[in-house]
């Protein structure tokens, strides 16, 4: 397939994907950037990797913790709640790894949006 071809198929599927499946999709993929950084970690460009990969993760989960603090979000209470603790808890593993790097602080991260994300994908 052609880059042509591939950015055209991804803006189909954006256009065709739900809410839920994009957000399923943003996790999944958010996931895969830190097990590539976790893998990798011996890297040259690691540090610069990692910053990235932390930035991109820290700003997907504002937006969720963003849209559970609306007031007009329609899931239950105990859900929100649930899932905003589990932001506070990325949040904080975020800020120790940024202070103190190791590939093995990773793992809970990727684990917690992969079972998002497969939760979310009714799996």
């Amino acid at each position: 397939m052609s880059a042509l071809q591939i950015q055209a198929y991804r803006a189909a599927q954006k256009t065709t994907m739900s809410g839920r499946e994009i957000e399923a999709s943003a996790l999944a993929r958010s996931a895969s950037i830190l097990a590539e950084c976790r893998d990798n970690w011996d890297a040259p460009d690691r540090e610069e990797m990692l910053r990235a990969a932390l930035r991109r993760n820290q700003m997907l989960w504002s937006i969720f913790q963003a849209e559970l603090s609306d007031a007009d979000n329609p899931l239950p209470k105990e859900l929100k709640e649930n899932i905003l603790n589990l932001s506070l808890f990325v949040d904080k593993r975020t800020i120790d790894i940024m202070a103190f790097p190791s590939p093995e602080k990773l793992d809970a991260i990727i684990d917690i949006n992969l079972n998002l994300a497969a939760g979310l994908r009714g799996q």
